[in-house]
């Protein structure tokens, strides 16, 4: 060995041994040194219960109401000037010098959008064989308060909806479900006819996708006031305004297309320049005009059909005998011999949206986000879709905003907040977002939380989410009182209006699954796998049938619907935010994530049981095997009970954070594990093998499900084998999802 080689390795070794000795040093200094840099104390600080307590008592339902009352002056439809008023109050209110966020700023994406013409509305009319009009359907639902005559109400629409004139026989379809159209094409021929389907059953845009194979040329859609409005329908004494009772002419608008985000640049960030394919080259829309209308229009559609009676199951709350339809209507019918017109006039084009951000930045872990978010726009004023939980939201960032400007309280992990654009067409805002800022969002997202309908009544919480999430929703519940229950917390209310049997902790409340694209939190499911919740107070089930709050997507979801019949007195909003601030906190400053992998465990498991119990044996006959399926679960339950017991065992506090921040990451990154690009390719953005969407009626994995409903039916070889596929797609998934819980593979 020469000289300068020696030399150079003596030096090395010195230098080696110096930075050794620095780490040691560094790490070594114990939380109550005097002589220690001041970051120590911070790095090793826990979640302040007493900040929790303070935030909870600072919660002022009056400043909620506020909120509602300015953000319900104008109908705000996405990208109309309503809109834009509603970006400049959050921006305001986020950049207060008092009580705002260390940063709010406004993004920019020009999406595709469809509208109604406001010179030329959509018609829907009764011909006769001269095309005489002998019965028109409203164009706008009936003004109880002036808010109802805002020039800016939009009319009813089917956004997405074609434009084009339809023109034939009436049919009565039920819900539009595939097994309706099926059921009716037996007795009535199809071709040339308008059918006329009921809200729910089958997603909006699915009613006239699953209608034109059959020869529909058009679709209405209708509010059955059986399924909304418990059977009442008189606005005399019954209805709104008198009640939270849909009344007879509103009409539930929505948008109508199957895919979410911006049409035109899937998986794209819809930027100015961004590429974008042909309109025409655009999936999942209705191929035939459809247009919805209200009850009260449908009430006199539906009662003069002729042909068959129609199933028990498809009979409503009309004061008639819902039938088929001959098709068209009865002979002894005003309407005989006449034929159902359509004339729908929408129109698409790109326009720009803005979603609102703002952040508190972290002080130890600023890499690592925890987002908080809803849409901002609605179909008219919106009161309680989305504006309750915008309300909400401002109130929440308002008391963390202050907290942060006097000093008292900084964040562990940078908070995002998001008010997120054109959620009512799709999901917009929130999935260009992602698709905008994939890689930062995957790499770094803890959880996000969405608050969207903060309170559709004021009966109980209710709450979807992640398994990993079960425990710290649980843990928020437990420490808020439930609104006019006296001592009752959150929890315990809640458990008397749903609740299951855990094998793990007995008798809980029953949280659901995100296993849909029903809002904001779809895009961080199932496209990054990103743990997440959606939280709201409801209604008691037990005392009424209503699919969703009465108003939904009507004119008359107003701030004096809101406060006169949703929550008087804003209780039910006091008791969301106190809620949802809890959980964020808990998310942003808690040394060890409180992600819980064997709650998460227990739904597999159950998963597993139902799939084992309803496939299994035929899955024997074709030599598909559910073993490793099996042991994949098995697999995933004791790498959760080890995780579990090295966090509940160990002293974290006193460790280095490396290792703190290394099971963070296990606990954070564990559903990414979840994520398969190839296993729904006939889903746009459904990646999460375990939460994507279900057509199959058996509670279990979504893509087994499915497969196996499939290959039942059509017993093709090549279908069973997509069954195979799927078996190996969640035992490999489930398994990786296992190794993320070991320190090294």
């Amino acid at each position: 060995m020469n000289k300068p080689v020696l030399i150079g390795l003596v030096c090395g070794a010195a230098v080696l041994s110096l930075v050794i000795g620095i780490l040691i040093g560094h790490f070594g200094i114990t939380k109550n040194s005097s002589s220690g840099p001041s970051w120590v104390n911070d790095v090793v600080k826990d979640v302040d219960e007493k900040l929790i307590e303070d935030f909870i008592r600072e919660v002022d339902r009056n400043e909620i109401e506020e909120n509602l009352r300015e953000l319900t002056k104008v109908p705000h439809m996405a990208t109309s000037p309503g809109d834009e008023e509603t970006v400049q109050f959050i921006l305001q209110r986020w950049q207060d010098p008092d009580s705002g966020l260390d940063q709010a700023w406004r993004e920019e994406y020009q999406v595709y959008l469809s509208f109604p013409k406001a010179d030329e509305p959509n018609k829907v009319t009764v011909v006769n064989p001269s095309d005489d009009v002998l019965f028109t359907v409203r164009e706008r639902e009936k003004a109880y308060f002036p808010e109802q005559e805002d020039p800016q109400v939009v009319q009813p629409f089917g956004a997405f909806s074609p434009a084009g004139h339809a023109k034939g026989k009436l049919v009565y379809a039920n819900q539009g479900k595939p097994s309706d159209y099926q059921l009716l094409n037996q007795t009535v021929d199809l071709r040339g006819t308008i059918a006329i389907t009921k809200y729910g059953g089958a997603a909006r845009q699915a009613k006239a996708i699953n209608a034109a194979p059959y020869g529909v040329i058009g679709v209405l859609v209708y509010t059955e006031p059986k399924d909304i409005n418990d059977g009442r329908m008189s606005d005399a004494n019954e209805t709104y305004p008198h009640s939270w009772y849909m009344p007879p002419t509103g009409v539930e608008r929505g948008s109508y297309k199957t895919n979410f985000g911006d049409q035109l640049t899937p998986y794209l960030a819809a930027l100015e320049e961004t590429y974008r394919i042909k309109p025409e080259d655009i999936k999942g829309l209705p191929p035939i005009p459809t247009q919805p209308i209200g009850f009260e229009d449908a009430y006199r559609l539906i009662c003069e059909l002729g042909g068959e009676r129609a199933p028990d199951s498809w009979q409503g709350s009309f004061n008639c005998t819902y039938n088929f339809g001959g098709p068209g209507f009865k002979s002894t019918s005003v309407f005989n011999s006449s034929d159902v017109s359509l004339d729908i006039f929408n129109f698409a084009e790109v326009r720009n949206s803005s979603n609102v951000m703002g952040i508190i930045r972290g002080s130890v872990e600023p890499d690592r986000y925890v987002i908080y978010g809803n849409h901002r726009d609605s179909w008219v004023h919106g009161a309680i879709d989305p504006s309750s939980g915008t309300s909400v939201m401002l109130e929440l960032s308002r008391i963390l905003g202050k907290m942060v400007k006097d000093g008292k309280w900084r964040p562990r992990r940078s908070i995002i907040f998001g008010s997120w654009g054109a959620e009512e067409y799709g999901l917009i805002g929130s999935v260009e977002y992602t698709e905008q800022y994939y890689t930062k969002l995957s790499e770094r997202t803890v959880a996000y939380i969405n608050v969207d309908i903060a309170v559709f009544a004021n009966a109980t919480l209710t709450a979807s989410a992640m398994p990993s999430l079960q425990s710290v929703i649980f843990k928020a519940a437990q420490q808020v009182d439930a609104p006019g229950q006296g001592s009752l917390s959150v929890y315990e209310n809640w458990k008397l209006f749903t609740n299951r049997t855990s094998p793990t902790h007995g008798v809980i409340p029953r949280v659901g699954f995100l296993t849909g694209a029903g809002s904001d939190y779809a895009a961080f499911v199932h496209y990054l796998g990103i743990a997440a919740m959606d939280l709201s107070y409801t209604y008691d089930r037990s005392k009424t049938n209503a699919r969703i709050y009465p108003a939904y997507h009507t004119a008359y979801d107003t701030f004096h619907y809101a406060a006169n019949f949703i929550d008087p007195g804003f209780y039910g909003h006091q008791t969301v935010c106190r809620t949802a601030g809890n959980i964020l906190l808990r998310l942003a400053d808690s040394l060890v994530l409180p992600l819980n992998c064997s709650d998460y465990a227990e739904s597999l498991e159950a998963y597993l049981n139902t799939a084992v119990d309803q496939f299994q044996n035929k899955l024997q006959e074709r030599n598909i095997s559910m073993e490793p399926l099996k042991q994949a679960v098995s697999s995933f339950r004791t790498a959760a009970k080890h995780l579990d017991q090295l966090i509940h065992s160990s002293d974290l506090a006193k460790e280095t954070p490396l290792k703190v921040r290394e099971i963070n990451d296990q606990l954070m990154l564990m559903d990414r594990a979840f994520l398969n690009p190839q296993a729904f390719p006939e889903k746009y953005g459904y990646r999460h093998v375990i939460w994507a969407s279900r057509s199959s009626s058996v509670a279990t994995f979504p893509g087994l499900a499915d497969a196996f409903a499939t290959a039942e039916s059509s017993g093709l070889d090549s279908d069973w084998e997509k069954v195979h596929f799927h078996v190996s797609v969640l035992s490999q998934a489930i398994g990786g999802a296992a190794t993320m819980m070991a320190e090294v593979i």
